[in-house]
């Protein structure tokens, strides 16, 4: 596996790379990104972390495993790369947004703009197989990522999360809820939005509010 932590996370997580279960995923993946298709590309494995550095998270946002799609995952949850199709949750975030925040609906679907702004963009699952959702599950990457939200609660303090769905809002039980902020809701996906579970609940403006109560600056969604 080519890709490489960025500086201000390696304090964070180079004591899981001596560990026996990161040795054992960091084979898996090699293996598969030699003789499989799979996404984001090797250098973008861990682009939610390039994007936005340990010191800057205000927000972290949960997904499960990245687009299986041709050229469509860039590393960051939910966000596809400039130029293409914005899938059917992505289409439902910007949905809301428009009518939460009042901000039009963008021509890109690459959220590299709020990761810049402190938004941790975080799948469980960092890697796929072409076409194969959940293909890399189960192989490491949860242990590594809820390592990474574990030492974000315990290090950081009123930090907003944003936990979409069934999946994700498991992973409050890693969170400090006296430190930090929780925001639960339905997924974006049209199964779960269509049965009025993730339109309206505000997300948007709520993490805002937050933040400036916080005497933090606002994201620009």
């Amino acid at each position: 596996m080519k890709a490489s932590i960025p500086k201000s996370w390696a304090p964070v997580v180079e004591p899981e790379f001596k560990k026996e279960y990161f040795k054992e995923l960091t084979s898996f993946v090699t293996k598969e990104y030699a003789t499989q298709t799979c996404y984001p590309a090797e250098n973008e494995i861990y682009a939610a972390l390039d994007w936005c550095s340990f010191k800057d998270i205000k927000v972290v946002i949960l997904g499960q495993d990245p687009y299986h799609g041709p050229n469509q995952a860039n590393g960051l949850c939910f966000s596809v790369k400039d130029g293409i199709k914005h899938p059917p949750s992505l289409l439902n975030i910007f949905k809301e947004i428009e009518t939460d925040v009042a901000i039009p609906y963008p021509e890109s679907g690459n959220l590299e703009r709020w990761a810049k702004q402190g938004v941790l963009l975080l799948n469980a699952t960092l890697t796929v197989r072409a076409h194969e959702a959940g293909s890399h599950q189960k192989k490491g990457w949860e242990t590594f990522t809820d390592v990474l939200i574990k030492k974000i609660s315990e290090e950081k303090e009123g930090i907003v999360f944003l936990l979409w769905g069934g999946y994700a809002k498991k992973k409050s039980k890693l969170i400090d809820t006296k430190k930090h902020h929780i925001l639960t809701s339905g997924h974006p996906s049209p199964l779960s939005a269509n049965r009025g579970y993730w339109f309206g609940n505000k997300h948007f403006s709520k993490t805002n509010t937050i933040l400036k109560n916080n005497n933090s600056k606002e994201i620009e969604w």
